[in-house]
């Protein structure tokens, strides 16, 4: 059973205190930040006087968001420390608010600056040299011209956002509120909580009745739920596609791309070049259903591991810090010495699960905060990987944060994932490297073809599921529960191949996906797996600029685009080759992995 917060020792919570170390600041924030957003339309009907005027808003307005992502990340992370929280459910309720509110009250900003034309802009910046700082700011809003409505209209969708957002908080509470498991058989034969922090732990115990209950436990929750769920989804899927209409985008994907500057080739290639190498999943499904001395893996099946671990032991958090630490050494001593001091001494991490608390991990934090973890710590090596890709995000806000303003002082998830995911990489090789005996290797080998299983071909499916049910919603198809399974059910069969038995609750899992409420999202980690694993190969290789490279590349924020920041670090996302070759060292390792299980 998940333990109480109060039951947890303050040295594994985070310091979200530091932000608001007196509440009453907080909702004076709150109140300065729509008053700045009242002043702020000062400004409307005059961006156009003067390149100084320009600067000055530009300036202000970062200023507003500046102080309101301050006040939405308190109380965000607030909430997710313990979601049946009344008083947090409600200041995160309250930031929504501010946001829709400042969103409306500044929405002229945008319609006034693509009006102007590249000559008025040219002429400010002679005018005014400062505003080469907006440099990228300016070119962002003139690409996005044509996708820019009225100020009315802005106005007008702004109010409307929170609305339009509120089917991500919908999941949200159902998912991390209200949606109980119940208890499992656990291993010892004894009654056990099922949660989300801990269902993956049990579908890698070596007892199949025990995967088999947590399986059926988990997804008899969710199907329960199933019309409901596909009710928020499919109108999470037609507000993306009825706002990708009004904004005259061709189609949903074209405009979560437009952000990014990424071109739909790119979201297309992933999912090709994933599609095309496909047999060599169901090639390493098939060792691990003959090791397993199975006719057919069932899913509950797929996640244990088919080489038992040289070290059973729980591993305290401490521990895992230590072996961080050694794993990234090759990034050198500034940036392990600052990784290890925000786990263990600055209270970056919040790291063991408790009631209420929401399920998964993430990093997240605002410009002036320190870049916080959420995990759900559970001592195993996957736990250790998740501390290790969760400070690759807080690293990379980190430097970035010292070296942007705070225009360019966030990062694109494109970029993010490529930032986490090298981490990964690097404490993989380091296992694979210590490794004493073939048994150790093939243990990490298996670890690390998960890792490729469940990020590079696992999001691609979902990306896949994600262009089919929103191409459908633009057609006027109705996205109900059985067209949803049915596509879903079809794209797992798919993936997994004829060595992987299929069942109806399999077919419900699109409704216990997170991020498909954030639409377009997970094919990035897809891609940032990819470019990881190239970066990870440079740095190791040793070649005299590599980690320097990187290093910049971790400074640059949003200065530029995604693809052309990557460029930095060495690898180039608008060709095929970073997800072709990391098909091709997964094959390479999967045929590895085969022969050390046949030993």
């Amino acid at each position: 059973m998940a333990i109480k917060r109060t039951e947890i020792a303050d040295k594994y919570k985070w310091d979200i205190a530091s932000m608001y170390p007196d509440e009453a600041e907080w909702d004076k924030d709150y109140g300065r930040a729509l008053a700045d957003a009242d002043a702020f339309a000062d400004y409307a009907g005059r961006l156009g006087e003067s390149g100084g005027l320009l600067l000055r808003a530009l300036r202000d307005r970062d200023e507003i968001w500046r102080l309101a992502e301050r006040v939405y990340v308190y109380a965000r992370q607030r909430r997710d420390e313990d979601n049946t929280d009344a008083k947090y459910q409600a200041m995160a309720d309250r930031v929504h608010t501010l946001m829709a509110q400042i969103a409306a009250r500044t929405a002229f900003f945008e319609p006034e600056m693509t009006a102007m034309t590249e000559e008025v802009i040219a002429a400010f910046r002679v005018s005014c040299p400062e505003l080469a700082g907006y440099d990228f700011v300016i070119r962002q809003f003139m690409r996005q011209k044509p996708h820019i409505l009225s100020q009315k209209e802005e106005e007008l969708l702004a109010k409307l956002s929170e609305v339009l957002g509120a089917t991500n908080d919908i999941f949200a509470m159902i998912n991390d509120a209200d949606m109980k498991f119940g208890e499992i058989m656990g291993e010892d034969g004894g009654q056990a909580e099922l949660t989300h922090g801990n269902y993956i732990k049990f579908m890698e115990l070596k007892n199949r009745d025990v995967r088999r209950g947590a399986y059926e436990a988990l997804y008899s929750a969710f199907q329960k739920q199933k019309n409901t769920l596909a009710a928020a989804y499919s109108a999470n899927t037609k507000t993306d596609a009825i706002a990708a209409g009004i904004r005259h985008y061709p189609s949903s994907l074209a405009a979560a791309l437009s952000g990014d500057n990424v071109n739909e080739g790119v979201y297309v290639n992933l999912i090709e070049t994933v599609g095309k190498n496909l047999p060599a999943l169901h090639g390493y499904l098939d060792v691990k259903r003959r090791a397993l001395g199975l006719g057919k893996l069932a899913m509950y099946d797929v996640y244990v591991p088919i080489v038992c671990p040289p070290d059973e032991r729980d591993i305290p958090f401490e521990d895992a810090v230590r072996m961080m630490k050694t794993a990234l050494a090759p990034l050198g001593d500034d940036y392990v010495s600052v990784a290890v001091r925000g786990a263990l001494g600055e209270g970056w991490v919040d790291v063991y699960e408790n009631e209420g608390k929401s399920s998964g991990a993430y990093s997240f934090g605002c410009y002036d905060s320190k870049p916080f973890i959420l995990m759900n710590y559970h001592g195993k090596l996957k736990d250790i990987f998740t501390l290790v890709h969760e400070m690759g995000h807080s690293m990379h806000s980190y430097y970035t944060r010292r070296a942007q303003p705070f225009a360019y002082g966030s990062h694109s998830i494109f970029t993010a994932e490529v930032a986490s995911t090298v981490n990964e990489n690097l404490l993989v090789r380091h296992l694979l490297a210590a490794a004493k005996t073939d048994a150790e290797r093939a243990y990490y080998l298996n670890f690390y073809l998960e890792e490729f299983r469940t990020t590079l071909f696992r999001q691609t499916m979902f990306a896949e599921f994600e262009k089919l049910t929103h191409e459908a919603a633009e057609r006027g198809e109705a996205l109900t529960n059985e067209y949803l399974s049915e596509l879903y059910g079809g794209l797992n069969e798919k993936y997994h191949g004829p060595s992987v038995a299929q069942d109806d609750f399999i077919r419900s899992e699109w409704s216990r996906i997170p991020h498909f409420y954030r639409a377009f999202y997970v094919y990035k980690y897809a891609t940032g797996f990819s470019a990881a694993a190239a970066i990870a190969e440079r740095i190791l290789a040793g070649g005299p600029d590599a980690v320097a490279d990187y290093m910049r590349f971790l400074t640059t924020g949003d200065s530029d685009d995604p693809i052309e920041l990557l460029k930095i670090a060495g690898v180039d996302m608008g060709r095929p080759e970073p997800v072709a070759d990391a098909m091709k060292a997964f094959a390479a390792l999967s045929e590895d992995f085969g022969a050390l299980a046949g030993k």
